[in-house]
């Protein structure tokens, strides 16, 4: 009987947990539970704060592991990955309120409290990270500011949090600590000097761990609400999405690049070592830490979240029958169909960051560039791919050009695998092959690196890359054309 590992991937819109193991040199995975993640507006004061229902996504992914427990009972790890650089305060391993959201707009005050104290261009030579106005360093001015941080005396991640309730150990997983802006890009460990100039404690950070170190063990009040035998294992995994989605890259040579498509579009390449180069920060490429200390060089560049925030729109309570458009996947027929030229929009402006009306905001975009707007729904959907694929161009040919690596192949593998006209845009914009899959990639990551930290499996990335590339079969999109990435 196969040995199998529990991962618990948690999304910006949904959560999961699925067991997985190995057979006969082959990946097995399996859905056990799926639920969703839906934010949270809290008054506070004169404004609404936007949050993170983590006491309801904790309860879900725990009635999600029990139900791994049961139909495995010998199940050998958990491990737990999500999105980046959100995260709860704690005093005495009490939560002091709930977590932000990245996406609340309180982040903006941060920028320029950070900045008066770290010039940005400093900031990048430290940590090597691109500029995003809610990277964690910028939200911890924020809490400073309001007198919080001398209140808390902890500082975790979400999927640290997460570890730690089930095991009772505070640790900061490395991957996901590399996106803060406060980890040294060169010795992927805390850079203290920065805290103690920003005026955070260094007694907030928890000590750092590699993927595949053991966290701890279930408590026991966990292992019995779950139904598991005494001394089941938590380990650390790529606990980013992103770092985890990277492992299952089925890349086979050196001049590939991926694309982790979801709510947000990851695109880079792997490295053994930071590009800090001031072209790097002005490119705005990031550094983020990998899997067996590899480097992830990348964009962050927006993603579907365009998409589905104009059917979350279209499909609002205010919307009548005949406005509402469910189906995606009829729209994405129609948008194949569009003949018209669409506007390509600047699918990075930060006015797409914020839930609401996407199309009225891709309208005001074009009307602000003297760009005639998209004029059905279809068009919508079909100017939000093409300027997704416009900005993968774009970004392809900066990876190229401040790494100093060929690039012939771009592997997209999470949701927008699926998307057939997205992939096929993207390799007639970037006039170059592009493979699709695997779907679940971030949680196939996850059950890779547990399973080999469990003896399950042995060998180095390039070893776990083969397993993924021997159980999926991937899509192939050839350029039919080579169109101009930006007009």
């Amino acid at each position: 009987m196969t040995r199998t590992v529990a991962a618990v991937d948690l999304g910006a819109t949904s959560g999961r947990v699925m067991l997985g193991g190995i057979e006969d040199g082959r990946l097995r995975l399996r859905h056990v539970a799926r639920f969703p993640n839906r934010l949270v507006r809290l008054h506070e004061g004169d404004r609404d704060g936007l949050h993170w229902n983590i006491t309801e996504l904790h309860r879900s992914l725990t009635a999600g592991l029990a139900q791994a427990v049961r139909e495995d009972p010998g199940v050998a790890s958990i491990g737990v990955d999500s999105w980046a650089v959100d995260y709860a305060l704690l005093r005495d391993g009490r939560m002091l309120g709930v977590p932000y959201s990245y996406r609340d707009e309180r982040t903006a005050a941060g920028v320029d409290a950070v900045h008066g104290r770290i010039p940005p261009e400093e900031l990048h030579a430290r940590t090597g990270l691109q500029h995003l106005p809610f990277n964690t360093v910028y939200q911890l001015a924020v809490d400073r500011v309001r007198g919080d941080l001398d209140v808390a005396d902890r500082m975790l991640l979400i999927p640290d949090l997460i570890g730690y309730w089930l095991t009772g150990r505070q640790v900061a997983e490395a991957t996901n600590a590399s996106t803060t802006g406060l980890l040294d890009a060169r010795t992927r460990q805390w850079d203290t000097r920065l805290m103690d100039r920003l005026g955070y404690p260094r007694e907030l950070f928890a000590p750092v761990v590699a993927p595949g170190t053991t966290i701890g063990e279930l408590l026991p009040d966990v292992a019995a609400e779950l139904g598991a035998a005494p001394g089941l294992a938590v380990t650390a995994v790529g606990s980013h999405d992103t770092a985890s989605a990277v492992v299952a890259v089925p890349a086979v040579d050196g001049e590939s690049a991926f694309i982790s498509s979801g709510t947000w579009s990851l695109v880079g390449i792997e490295l053994d070592a930071p590009v800090l180069t001031p072209e790097s920060r002005a490119a705005n490429f990031t550094n983020e830490g990998g899997v067996d200390g590899r480097v992830r060089f990348l964009k962050n560049v927006s993603g579907l979240w365009l998409l589905s925030e104009s059917m979350r729109t279209w499909n609002g309570p205010g919307a009548t029958d005949a406005q509402r458009s469910s189906d995606l996947a009829a729209l994405l027929a129609e948008a194949a169909a569009v003949v018209r030229p669409v506007p390509v929009v600047d699918a990075t402006d930060e006015r797409f960051t914020a839930p609401g009306d996407m199309p009225a905001r891709i309208a005001a975009w074009c009307r602000e560039h003297d760009v005639e707007p998209p004029r059905t729904r279809a068009e919508v959907v079909r100017c939000i791919l093409e300027s997704l694929a416009a900005a993968y161009a774009v970004t392809i040919e900066q990876a190229e050009r401040l790494s100093g690596r060929a690039i012939r192949t771009i592997h997209v593998v999470g949701g927008g695998s699926q998307n057939a006209l997205l992939c096929q845009l993207t390799a007639d914009r970037t006039g170059r092959t592009v493979v699709a899959g695997p779907v679940e990639a971030t949680a196939i990551g996850n059950v890779l690196v547990q399973a080999r930290a469990a003896g399950l499996v042995t060998g180095d990335l390039e070893a776990l890359r083969g397993i993924v590339a021997t159980t999926f079969e991937p899509v192939r999109y050839q350029p039919r054309t080579v169109t101009a990435t930006a007009r």
